[in-house]
């Protein structure tokens, strides 16, 4: 996955496991299995750590959050949207993150079929400060065509801030970051969606601001062939 991630053109990759009732991670075990993927991947690429909270785990006390940030900035936490279902208290869990400092980053919520129903759901949320994070394959059409339609209006609505790879394995959602960049079109928003945004998080600066519209996207759905 390193290997790949480096062939794609990625510089820093955030290695985020679960953090729910089905993988409860630690604190300690990610760090340590972080510093094994270190040693093995040595030069390859540039591994950062974090987490993929489960909303339930958000009630942690602060200090082991904050152990889960995002890239290892403190200021930064990713937040596992459900397949199913939409939680009515994910805009308290959220405001609480974000009267405490820690902007919550929103991963994958084209693919919960809800937000694919109704993607104003995430508008207050976008609003109140949270950020949104959608999967590479759902952009470029990998993970069927209703998940990308999601997307093409999620970011027509300037409802998405960063493009994750979510490789889960070398077989399983190949990293694919510079195809999905390809498919959305605008090469200016691209780039904000998979080198400005992340490279600022990464290096704890201010979120630049998104790129003025380009031409009008031509979108086909489907993967890229």
């Amino acid at each position: 996955m390193c290997r790949a991630a480096a062939a794609d053109g990625i510089e820093v990759l955030a290695a985020t496991p679960h953090v729910r009732h089905d993988h409860p991670t630690t604190p300690e075990q990610m760090e340590s299995a972080l510093a094994l993927v270190r040693d093995a991947a040595g030069d390859t690429i540039d591994l950062a750590p974090g987490g993929e909270l489960d909303l339930a785990e958000l009630d942690r006390p602060p200090g082991e959050l904050a152990r889960f940030a995002l890239a290892g900035n403190p200021g930064y936490l990713l937040v596992e949207t459900p397949y199913h279902g939409w939680p009515l208290d994910i805009a308290l869990r959220f405001g609480r993150l974000l009267e405490g400092g820690v902007t919550p980053v929103l991963a994958h919520p084209e693919r919960n079929f809800d937000v694919q129903q109704r993607p104003e759901l995430l508008a207050g949320l976008v609003a109140a400060g949270a950020l949104v994070q959608v999967t590479a394959a759902s952009v470029d059409g990998r993970l069927g065509r209703g998940t990308q339609r999601c997307v093409r209006g999620l970011l027509d609505a300037r409802l998405v801030h960063l493009i994750a790879s979510d490789a889960h394995a070398p077989s399983v959602r190949e990293i694919g970051l510079s195809g999905a960049a390809h498919a959305v079109g605008d090469a200016r928003l691209a780039d904000w969606l998979v080198d400005g945004v992340p490279r600022a998080i990464v290096e704890r600066r201010t979120v630049p601001p998104r790129p003025p519209r380009g031409r009008p996207r031509r979108w086909s759905l489907g993967p890229r062939r």
